[in-house]
Formats: structure tokens, sequence, C-alpha cells
């Protein structure tokens, strides 16, 4: 076995989290030695490059939260970030669409938490509507002028080469096996045979963040449970159908934002997502089992009181699934111009949801420690956008602990 190299501080995870986290430590620490090891041989390749690619304004989080003030930190963080690196973006903003009269009740209550955040929104009625999007159908609506569209594996693709620079090391291709801590340091030995000590080592593996805890030794009473995110891609000739995102207006009563329609930085527009539950962590095409997974999550209680807990809504984005119909009828609601010949093939998403003992989705941040790491188990949506704040709040809570 070779020989370890020794760093200040080794991160695990190449997702834009790690990376935000990394490089604002080689920020407040130049002068310590650094190391980010990812498992693919490039970053950003499982929920930093599977999402919708949306700069969110912040329109859903309780006024005065962490998660409302990161957000919008992180919208202009991020701006920031794209335009001094030459990372693909534009500001092209939200429209949040009521289709009948519960749904506007519904977004006046979003308009006024909107306002109570700071939020530069603008409540349109049916005719506003129209003249803004002739393709979409709503009694009322809300433009969120601060929403964007981002190439966010580009980002960190471009986080990876700013880390090198200020000469921080990154390994690709190097899947971590074992971990083991002493008095002294953390041991990180990789698959691929090599190895690091790390003084402090911060994990943010996402949908692996309980088993990298484990592998340590950490107790922890939570599991991530993966819900997959299945999307449709418009044909080439429908690029045009909007000028802004189209998004539904969310059921308070589920955690998930509902199918909209997204325009991409590369031109086409995506259609989605749903969420179902997924039967593999890291499962991104069209046949996703892992035993492994499947055991792991059945064998965890708090899986079971989630999903009886909320077994309608389950079976329904299970039916839409299966159905395509039941998905396209979703997305009629508000584009009826849209048709089932329509839906294109597009990769899925996985989003990797923390789930306590009791049955409980994690909506705010979930860290377990040891006396030489800091694991982050859960980084409350919508992690991309707020990579950066997020980054800083991490490296922040490292740098104070002795």
């Amino acid at each position: 076995m070779k020989s370890a190299t020794v760093f200040d501080y080794v991160i695990i995870g190449g997702g834009i989290v790690g990376l935000a986290t990394a490089l604002e430590l080689r920020q407040k620490r130049p002068d310590a030695t650094l190391l980010l090891v990812e498992k693919e041989s490039r970053l950003g390749q499982h929920q930093s490059g599977h999402n919708s690619g949306v700069i969110h304004a912040g329109v859903y989080y309780t006024p005065g939260s962490r998660k409302a003030r990161f957000c919008r930190e992180g919208v202009d963080a991020t701006l920031r970030f794209c335009s001094e690196n030459n990372v693909r973006y534009e500001q092209c903003g939200k429209l949040i669409v009521a289709t009948n009269e519960r749904e506007h009740e519904r977004l006046l209550a979003l308009y006024e938490r909107g306002q109570e955040n700071e939020l530069d929104l603008e409540l349109l009625n049916a005719e506003q509507l129209r003249e803004r999007e002739p393709n979409i159908r709503g009694i009322s609506a809300i433009f969120a002028s601060t929403t964007g569209i981002v190439d966010y594996v580009g980002m960190c693709d471009k986080m990876g080469e700013k880390i090198r620079e200020s000469g921080g090391e990154v390994w690709l291709d190097s899947r971590v096996s074992e971990l083991r801590e002493t008095e002294q340091y953390v041991s990180v030995e990789c698959a691929n045979g090599k190895t690091a000590r790390a003084s402090r080592l911060i994990a943010c593996t996402g949908l692996q963040a309980d088993r990298t805890a484990s592998m340590m030794g950490i107790p922890v009473d939570f599991r991530i449970v993966p819900y997959r995110g299945e999307y449709f891609q418009l044909p080439e000739s429908m690029n045009s159908i909007v000028s802004h995102l189209i998004y539904p207006v969310p059921d308070p009563k589920l955690p998930f934002l509902g199918v909209h329609l997204t325009r991409m930085v590369d031109g086409t527009v995506t259609v989605g997502p749903n969420a179902v539950q997924g039967w593999k962590r890291e499962g991104y095409g069209r046949v996703n089992v892992s035993p492994r997974d499947i055991a792991n999550m059945l064998s965890f209680p708090g899986f079971w009181r989630l999903t009886i807990a909320n077994l309608r809504p389950g079976l329904s984005e299970l039916w839409n699934s299966v159905w395509r119909r039941g998905y396209l009828k979703r997305v009629q609601k508000y584009c009826p111009m849209i048709r089932l010949e329509d839906l294109k093939p597009y990769p899925a998403g996985v989003r990797a949801q923390a789930v306590l003992r009791n049955g409980e989705m994690v909506e705010d941040f979930l860290f377990v420690e040891s006396k030489r790491s800091l694991h982050v188990c859960n980084a409350p949506s919508p992690a991309a956008t707020a990579s950066i704040p997020i980054g800083k709040f991490i490296a922040e809570k490292v740098l104070k602990t002795k």
C-alpha cells in the first residue's frame, strides 16, 4: 500500500455543495492543504447534474428562515460566479400559474410570503398572463423576475478548476472504500489504491450520506430515501413554446413543486419532474433496481411510516409514471397544446431525502460529527441555487471546531 498523502482538509463528494465548501476553505485558509475526492470521472454527476437547472428565487420558503436567506443570497452568488467565470446562465424569470380558484387562493398566500422574503414579484391576472405567455392558460400568476437557468455541471467544472488553481487537489475516479479515525487524523482509502490522511474530514456525499457516516462508525438515526424525478423533453420544434419557466401552484401538503416546463440553457424545454419512489439511489436509467438499496430502505421503520402517511399521493405519482396520459394531463392543465407524442425521453434525477426513524422528512440541515469529521447529511432544497452560501456556512462551521 502506498504511503498516505497528508492534508489539512479532505472533502469527500464532488457535487456542487462539496465543491463550494472546498472553494470557501481555500479562500479562508489559503495556507492549508486541501483535497477533494470524487468517485466519478467528472464532477457534478449526481444530484448536481440531474436536476431542472433552475436558479430559484426563494418564493416558497418561510420568511426569515435560513432557507429563505440562503436562497436569496444564493441567487446573487450564483449569477456573480457564472458571470465572472463564463458559465452559461440566463435570468429568464418564472411564472407560477393558478388554473382555478383554489389554486388562486394558494397563489395569493405565496405572493404574500414572497413579499415578506423581500422578493421582486409581480401578480398577474389572466389577460396579463396571456400577454406574457400566449401558450399558457391560467386565471392568475406570480412572476418572479430573479429566477433563472444555469449549467450546474459547468459550475462544478469551473469550481474544480479554481480549487486546483488555488493549490488544492482534486482526485477523480476515486471511490472511498474505507474511513478510519484516530486521535490525530482520519485515514481515507480509495478503491483505486490512493490514500490520504486528513486533519479534518468533510463529507458531502448526498445520496450516500448515511453510509459515509456509518463507514466511520458514527451512529445514524436516519436513512437516505431516494425519490426519482422523471422528466421528458419537448421536440426541437417546440423550443419557443414558452419564454419563461412555468410552474404550477404547489400543494402545501407535499414537499415537491409539481410538474413544470423548464427552458434549459441549451435552448431545449423539459417537462417534469414527478416524484416517485426510487429503488436505486443512483438510478437514472430506465431500469433502476438495487437489491442493496432496497434492503436498506425496507429495513428502516421511518421509510414505512413516511410511505403510509403519504400513500395516496405516492400511488398517484406512481400511476402517472406508468400511465403517461396521466402525466400529460398535469401539464395540459396549464399548457393544453402539448400532446402525448411531444413527450420525448430525458434523463431522470434522484433526490436524496433524509428521513428520520419516526417517518418525518428532514427539511433543514442535518449534520453528524465525530472529533475530526463533519458529515453533511441533508442540505435543504434548493441546495444547488444556495450552494455558495451553504458552502460558506459549512466551511465556517468546520473552522470554528477545534
